[in-house]
């Protein structure tokens, strides 16, 4: 590591609460304020989003270019580095790897395909995939990357997100349709939340590619944001299958949730 990773004041490296170090923390969750903006702020702005003093940030800010996690803006704001990418892509793996004996249930029970997903920034990334014994099924490539608004997961994920903030994602990203059904107005989308909220699960009807429908929940305290769905042909994901279906999604998303606090540090 560079040596400017050792330039922490002793202070900031002084254990808090079950053993983690205080400047550690910090720099994770300054890393994290930077993903849910988008990838890249300004040194006032984390300031004012975490409550630490500038100088402290300007520090850790530092060490996290020194090491690649970070890099400097021309404009001198800060964006998330590409050495992140490859800890992402690997913990994303893993994760994938972790869920699918829990997506093999949902194919074996709803008889569609089953994917896993994850809030990558302002996109979604498909993780994790057990395709239908159907002839005629859905495939949807694992790593895949697509914009929320058109998705079952993608409105699963920011059900539960407060309204400004989705509103600055949809500003970051636009609401290109995928087809005629896609929503492509922030009011409507906002709409669509409200119906994942009071119901429970997501629904893409064609939104992302006509003749195909989603059901969608997220996977409860999942140390990232993740969702789960089937997809399947509209003749057979009806709204009578989806009566059938939906326990079994959350029946499952709620299993897959214990299973991934099992794997994280006590």
């Amino acid at each position: 590591m560079p040596p400017s990773s050792a330039s922490t004041s002793a202070a900031e490296a002084k254990p808090q609460g079950a053993g983690g170090v205080q400047s550690l923390e910090r720099a994770f969750d300054l890393l994290e304020r930077m993903a849910d903006a988008g990838g890249e702020v300004g040194l006032s702005e984390l300031s004012s989003s975490s409550g630490l003093p500038l100088p402290t940030i300007h520090r850790l800010m530092r060490t996290l270019v020194a090491c690649g996690y970070v890099r400097q803006q021309p404009n001198r704001r800060y964006a998330l580095g590409p050495r992140l990418i490859r800890l992402g892509e690997s913990a994303s793996r893993l994760l994938g790897t972790w869920a699918r004996p829990y997506l093999a249930r949902l194919v074996e029970e709803t008889g569609e395909t089953a994917n896993m997903a994850l809030l990558d920034g302002d996109e979604i990334v498909y993780v994790a995939q057990v395709p239908s014994r159907h002839a005629v099924r859905m495939f949807t490539e694992v790593g895949r990357r697509v914009l929320p608004h058109s998705t079952g997961v993608g409105k699963a994920l920011l059900a539960n997100h407060p309204p400004e903030e989705v509103r600055a994602l949809l500003g970051r990203t636009g609401m290109p349709a995928a087809t005629e059904k896609t929503i492509t107005d922030p009011d409507g989308f906002l709409e669509a939340l409200a119906d994942v909220r009071r119901l429970g699960y997501a629904v893409d009807d064609n939104e992302q590619e006509i003749g195909v429908r989603c059901l969608a929940v997220p996977v409860p305290n999942s140390p990232t944001s993740a969702a789960i769905s089937i997809s399947g042909p509209t003749g057979r994901v009806t709204e009578a299958a989806t009566d059938k279906i939906v326990p079994v999604l959350q029946e499952v998303a709620a299993q897959l949730s214990v299973a991934l606090a099992s794997q994280s540090p006590a």
